[in-house]
């Protein structure tokens, strides 16, 4: 226990809140808590160990957004997705004990400013055709870029946008959809050593404030209409 001497409080409280906010914002906007911390957490603690936390953290925060969204889920495409996604996270795991890629993330910015345009700034309520087969593949790249960046979860909105699925649907099948994806993830950084006793505490502290941020944010979604809601995404 001698690591709690070397953490400090000032930054639990701050990444509880941090949790609670982005992961507020996430509800009402199908996604992306993950994605908002990254910057801040870089600069916190270091490129090397944001992913870990920020994954760590979603994936505690999940079993209460599941709880929320239970009767929404899409279970379709929750069984298209989950299985390449848990392989993917597994090999990636073990890809970023050995290399970090962090131009990936400028890749993933590139392509979720064009949804902009995409939608219209919400107007358009799909943009391209989606199969649910899509997702098999979609589910392997998605949890490999996902662990080494610490957040992927606005790239999946555009598909599921665009195979029908929206608001609460889109918020309960993305995090059943997490959860086992976090599970691997998880079980992988811990596997390959990447997990020291403090990184877990920063991501409990996350993770209990992002569990507080998805009630919030249902609050929110309820009162919202579908335009709202893509605009938002």
């Amino acid at each position: 226990m001698d690591f709690l001497s070397e953490i400090s409080w000032v930054l639990l409280i701050g990444l509880f809140f941090l949790g609670t906010a982005t992961f507020t914002l996430s509800t009402i906007s199908g996604g992306g808590g993950a994605m908002m911390q990254i910057p801040i957490l870089n600069f916190l603690i270091g490129t090397s160990q944001t992913a870990p936390v920020i994954n760590l953290g979603a994936f505690i925060s999940r079993p209460a957004r599941i709880a929320l969204f239970w009767k929404y889920i899409n279970w379709k495409v929750f069984w298209y997705f989950v299985p390449s996604a848990m392989i993917g996270a597994l090999i990636a795991a073990w890809w970023f004990s050995e290399v970090k890629i962090y131009w990936i993330q400028v890749i993933v910015a590139l392509f979720l400013i064009s949804t902009f345009f995409q939608y219209r700034f919400g107007k358009k309520s799909s943009s391209f055709p989606v199969k649910l087969w899509h997702f098999i593949p979609l589910g392997f790249f998605i949890s490999i870029v996902g662990t080494f960046t610490g957040g992927m979860g606005p790239i999946l909105n555009p598909f599921l946008l665009n195979i029908g699925i929206e608001k609460e649907e889109l918020v309960a099948t993305k995090a059943a959809q997490s959860f086992f994806l976090g599970l691997s993830q998880i079980s992988g950084y811990a596997f390959f050593g990447l997990l020291s006793p403090a990184l877990w505490t920063y991501g409990i502290a996350l993770g209990l404030g992002a569990s507080l941020g998805n009630y919030f944010g249902k609050l929110l979604l309820k009162r919202m209409t579908k335009l709202a809601f893509r605009r938002w995404v």
